[in-house]
């Protein structure tokens, strides 16, 4: 943690201080205006107040990112444009399929399918978790073209799910590179970790990664990943038997932000 860098930035109208590990995933943000030291990980605190020091002014507040109070979700009424619950797993390419189909006859299977299909297996794995005291919010877009599979919020906390393509084929996973079969290895785990911090951001509560791998018939991890789980889809319902990190009404609150469009649009 001692080559924490801050950089500075001006978002929703406040000046804030990110406080970024090398690679550029957030630990922590500052806000001048109300004086307070948001914490997405309290193992990094001296860290992030020892970075953060040349910068502070007068006395500050320490702590996990609030949890949005009555009044702030009283804003959050939704128009139905603006609701994304309604979400199908896989909704961003059900309107793309629908859209343009492609042609009837190809050579190799249109990789948006196999893209879906995954979706949709990861998706009702997490749908069935609801009973349990979860939410999922699935296909949510963010600005640049990056999207979030699925959102998994509960009593064990947040999750960014990202859906993998994996039937009946070997994954390695060196982080942060993921090789599905014979296929060329992809810096995955690192997008997913960005794609986690913008949704951490846009919350203001930690949001973990997930790589949900949909019919793997091997999968090899040579070292834990940082701050990544890599499950199958079989094993997502063990996720419900996390607990302990968020209360009944905190996990409504955020998910009352969650499924507002207008939550996403500028992280």
């Amino acid at each position: 943690m001692s080559t924490l860098r801050v950089v500075p930035a001006y978002r929703h109208g406040r000046e804030r201080l990110f406080v970024c590990r090398p690679d550029g995933s957030n630990v922590a943000w500052y806000d001048r205006e109300t004086g307070r030291v948001n914490l997405l990980g309290e193992d990094a605190r001296d860290d992030v107040l020892q970075a953060l020091k040349p910068f502070l002014t007068g006395p500050v507040t320490v702590g996990p990112p609030p949890v949005p109070t009555p009044a702030e979700l009283a804003r959050l009424t939704l128009h139905p444009d603006d609701d994304l619950a309604p979400n199908r797993p896989g909704e961003a390419l059900l309107v793309a399929l629908d859209r343009d189909p492609g042609p009837a006859r190809r050579l190799r299977p249109d990789p948006r399918r196999r893209a879906l299909m995954a979706e949709e297996t990861v998706g009702a794995a997490l749908d069935d978790l609801e009973g349990a005291g979860w939410h999922t919010l699935h296909s949510i877009s963010l600005p640049g073209g990056d999207r979030i599979h699925h959102l998994l919020l509960g009593p064990g906390g947040l999750f960014a799910v990202h859906a993998l393509y994996a039937r009946k084929a070997r994954v390695q996973v060196t982080d942060p590179m993921v090789a599905v079969g014979r296929r060329e290895a992809e810096p995955l785990l690192r997008r997913l970790r960005s794609v986690a911090d913008r949704a951490s951001y846009a919350l203001t509560a930690e949001v973990r990664p997930v790589l949900a791998l949909a019919g793997p018939a091997e999968v090899t991890v040579t070292a834990p990943p940082r701050s990544a789980r890599i499950l199958k889809d079989t094993e997502l319902a063990g996720l419900a038997r996390l607990g302990g990190v968020l209360k009944p009404a905190d996990v409504e609150a955020l998910h009352a932000m969650a499924r507002d469009r207008n939550t996403w649009g500028r992280v």
